[in-house]
Formats: structure tokens, C-alpha cells, sequence
């Protein structure tokens, strides 16, 4: 755990407001239903974080359920080797979803951030630039990983007819990573302004392209496991499109970066994504290991720990969904220079995560039996849902602790913090912790062990991110946040309005 008698200054300062230019109040004219760019800086911050977190978690959840779905169909062929290949391809592409993830954080804090500081020239200028290192990061990762997938799948476990099956799923998946990246990236630019609504859109397009194509392509057409990796890359294009004109035609948010403008924003946006890029693969990190673990008992536990993984992300989409549903409220509250409202919003989001995971808990308890049905599970596949849903799923209490401190330190100026507290949930928290709950309870014991560990690491992380807000101060001389409103023509036409 890192010390906190002497808390660093952030390592990205808070840059002081401007008043808006003619040219930046223009500009606003192009927000959604005449919304002020800087809007969390007024109002309340719980209306704020449970409206953000409800969009944001619906719009996560859509990209999950395409993994869902694909599991859900292939569970329906009735063979437990496709389930458990689908298990370890999916480990996988949890590991291409954070890496999208931790770029898109820095996009929203730094657009966020010089919103709240009254200066959309320079959000525009940052998020074309986040869209351009998306790209060259995504490629590059994907240029990387496809040589490699035979002797990862290996490490995960995988072996003979269940690592060539998982290992054809990713060969058409993940070269559309870059795909992925961008319209997670138009997503997050959209929140940054606060346009909650069009940045579900972006995911839920996607999520229902795939509703549709998944039962098409591997019933319809009987490609199986290959229809339900094409329907994946497919329902790719839908989040472009529809992130791309909520950014773009909706809030003109996006400026074509020129050469200089990458030189000026790669370090401000490096600083925030490499430590975030880090922290989310932690995440996938440990479940490479928790697979590995499962592998031992058989392809049936993988298959249960597979359909775990699928409901995880679907019940607990607000957990997932807070990092980046809370960041534009602390950055633009950051860039205003309203501490108080800093604060403020950090507790509503732990009263929103107690009150969320409980609620979840008692669902999946009384939906088990629904649970194991619906993926036809049996023998150790059913017994691993079963104790997830009765025992291990309020562990994710503490897990959303642990996001809501990520999004304090990315967002406020201390991304190397969520990177140690999440490699240390990912390791410290999770190998021993799992080895000794495997050595003691099998399976069963395994998975406790993994919620064990987030315990631990949830409590240290929140009291850690407290400490680092009570002790951060705004720029002394900086002026009071200013409150945009957008000038109403003499003749409008209401298209803006009436675009949602």
C-alpha cells in the first residue's frame, strides 16, 4: 500500500478557467438541448452520479452482453468443450476491453477537465488526439497479440479441440479491437460533456447489432462458434457509427489533430492512460490466473467460471460502470476548483455502490436455479453458479470501493495510485489468497478466495483515496467555475433538442 503521510502534488495541475470567447459560446450551441459544457458543477451530485452511472452502466452492459449472448447460444449447442472455448477466449478479450478502457479514461478526464475550466478549444484538440493514439495503441496491440495467441491460450489452460475452437473465435475478434477502442473513446467524450443519453447509445447499438446477429449467424447459417465471432466483429461498426455522430455531428467535440497538437497532448494524455491502461489489465491479469486455476478441476469448471464471467459484468454493469461514470463529474468539478463538490460526490458514489451490490446479491440469490438452467448447467458447472450467487457476489461491494477510488485517481492527478492498488488486488489479493481457498475448498474455494482478496484491497484503496482528497487543494487564485449558457438564436428549428 502506498504511504500517505506526505501525498505527492497531482501529477497532471489543475489548468485555471477561462471566461468563454464568442468563438468557445458558439461552440456550445452545438451541445445537446442547450446544456451548459461544464454542467456537474451545479446541481446535485447524487442526481449526477446516479444518472451517470445508469447510462453509463446500460451502455457498458451492452458490450458484455455481447459475450453473453455468444456463451448463451453456444451453451444451447449443448457441448461443454464450446462453452469452455468461449471461457478462455473471452478471458481474453476482457484483456482488449481494458486496454480500450484505459485509454478512454484518459479522453474523459482530460476533456472533462478543460470543460470545467471553461476552454472547449483545448477538449476539442484533446479528444481528436485520444481518437489517434487509440488507433495507433489498438493496432499495435493487435499486431501483437495475434502471434502470440497459441501459447497464451496454452497458459491459460487450454488444450487440444477447446484451445482450436477458442483460438479460431480470436483470430476474427481481435483484430477489431481498434474498432472497439474508437467507439468506447466517442463514448467517453460524449460523458465528458455530459451527454449521458447519446453515450449509452454508442454500446447499446452495438449490444442490440449482435442481439440480432449472433441466433442469425450461428443458427441461421450453422457457423456455430465462427458465427458468433463474426457477429462480434460486425456489431463493432455499430458503435462507430453511432459514437461518431453523438461526438461529432451532435457537440462538434472532435478537432483533427495537426502534428504539433499530438506532440502538445501525448504526454498529458500518456501520463493518465499508460497508468490506467495498467490498472484495468490487472483485472484481466487475475482472471487469466483464476482461469488457470478452474482449468485444473476440468472443462466443466472452466465452463462454470465462463458463465460467471458472464453474469459478473451484466449484474454488477454499474461496478464496472462507476470508474467512468464519475470521472467527468470529478473532473469537471476539479477543473472549477470545487473541492467540496469533489468530495461530496466520491460519498454519494459509495452510498450508491452499498445500496446497488446488496440489491444485486439478493437478485442472483433468488435467480440461481433461473441461472443454471438458462446455460443448461450441471454437475461442477451448476455447484461453482450456485455458491457465486450465494456466497462470493456481495464480495463486489468492496470491488466497487476499489472503482471508486480508481476514478478519484485518475481523474484528480494520481493514476499510479489505481495502478498499485489494482496489480496489488490483481496479485497480492488474488494468488494467495486463491491457492490457499483452492488447497482448502476445492473449486469453491478458489472463487471465495478471490472475493476475500477484494476485500482487502477495496477497504485500503478507499481509505487511501480519502486521505488524497482531504489533502488536495485548488489553485489559490482560481476564479469562480463559469456557468455557460447557450445563447438562443432568433429562429431555431429545434433539431438539437429533439435529437434524443
Amino acid at each position: 500500500m502506498p504511504p500517505t503521510d506526505d501525498i505527492p502534488k497531482p501529477e497532471d495541475p489543475v489548468t485555471r478557467a477561462k471566461a468563454p470567447d464568442a468563438e468557445s459560446a458558439a461552440a456550445a450551441e452545438s451541445g445537446a438541448d442547450g446544456a451548459a459544457p461544464a454542467k456537474f458543477v451545479e446541481g446535485s451530485t447524487m442526481r449526477h452520479v446516479v444518472t451517470m452511472t445508469a447510462t453509463a452502466s446500460f451502455g457498458l452492459m451492452a458490450i458484455f452482453v455481447v459475450d453473453f449472448a455468444n456463451l448463451f447460444y453456444i451453451a444451447m449447442l449443448g457441448q461443454d468443450i464450446l462453452a469452455a472455448a468461449i471461457g478462455y477466449a473471452g478471458t481474453l478479450l476482457f484483456f482488449n476491453i481494458s486496454l480500450c478502457i484505459g485509454v478512454t479514461i484518459a479522453a474523459t478526464a482530460l476533456v472533462s477537465r478543460a470543460l470545467g475550466a471553461g476552454d472547449r478549444e483545448k477538449a476539442r484538440r484533446v479528444a481528436g488526439s485520444a481518437l489517434v493514439f487509440m488507433v495507433l495503441f489498438t493496432t499495435l496491440a493487435v499486431l501483437i497479440l495475434l502471434p502470440l495467441l497459441d501459447p497464451i491460450l496454452t497458459l491459460l489452460g487450454a488444450r487440444g479441440e477447446t484451445k482450436r475452437i477458442a483460438e479460431g473465435f480470436l483470430f476474427i475478434v481481435v483484430p477489431s479491437m481498434p474498432l472497439l477502442g474508437v467507439g468506447m473513446c466517442l463514448s467517453g467524450i460524449m460523458r465528458a460533456v455530459g451527454d449521458a443519453k447519446r453515450a449509452m447509445y454508442v454500446t447499446l447499438l452495438g449490444g442490440l447489432a449482435s442481439a440480432i446477429l449472433d441466433p442469425l449467424l450461428i443458427f441461421g447459417f450453422d457457423m456455430g462458434v465462427t458465427g458468433a465471432a463474426v457477429a462480434t466483429l460486425l456489431s463493432r461498426f455499430a458503435l462507430i457509427l453511432a459514437g461518431w455522430h453523438g461526438a461529432v455531428r451532435v457537440h462538434n467535440l472532435v478537432a483533427m489533430p495537426r502534428i504539433e497538437d499530438l506532440r502538445m497532448d501525448v504526454r498529458p494524455i500518456a501520463a493518465i492512460a499508460l497508468p490506467a491502461v495498467l490498472t484495468n489489465v490487472a483485472t484481466p491479469v487475475g482472471n487469466a490466473y483464476m482461469t488457470s486455476a478452474f482449468s485444473a478441476y476440468g472443462d466443466e469448471t472452466v465452463a462454470g467460471w465462463a458463465v460467471i464471467g458472464r453474469v459478473i459484468p451484466i449484474a454488477f454493469g454499474a461496478i464496472f460502470a462507476l470508474s467512468g461514470a464519475v470521472g467527468p463529474i470529478l473532473g469537471q468539478n476539479l477543473g472549477a476548483g470545487r473541492m467540496d463538490r469533489v468530495r461530496q460526490t466520491l460519498v454519494d458514489a459509495l452510498v450508491f455502490t452499498g445500496i446497488y451490490t446488496l440489491g444485486v446479491w439478493t437478485g442472483l440469490y433468488l435467480l440461481q436455479d433461473a441461472i443454471v438452467d438458462v446455460f443448461s448447467a450441471t454437475g461442477d458447472m451448476a455447484d461453482l453458479v450456485r455458491f457465486f450467487c450465494t456466497v462470493v457476489a456481495v464480495t463486489w461491494l468492496f470491488n466497487g470501493a476499489l472503482y471508486v477510488a480508481n476514478a478519484a485517481f485518475n481523474n484528480l492527478g494520481f493514476p499510479t495510485y489505481s495502478t498499485l492498488f489494482n496489480w496489488g488486488r490483481a496479485v497480492l489479493g488474488t494468488v494467495p489468497f486463491v491457492y490457499a481457498g483452492s488447497y482448502l475448498g476445492g473449486a469453491e474455494g478458489a472463487l471465495l478466495g478471490q472475493g476475500v482478496g477484494g476485500v482487502v484491497f477495496g477497504i485500503g484503496a478507499i481509505i487511501v483515496c480519502f486521505r488524497v482528497v482531504s489533502r488536495l487543494k485548488p489553485t489559490p487564485d482560481l476564479p469562480p467555475p463559469p456557468v455557460w449558457r447557450t445563447p438562443q438564436p432568433p429562429f431555431s428549428s429545434g433539431k438539437s433538442a429533439n435529437m434524443g
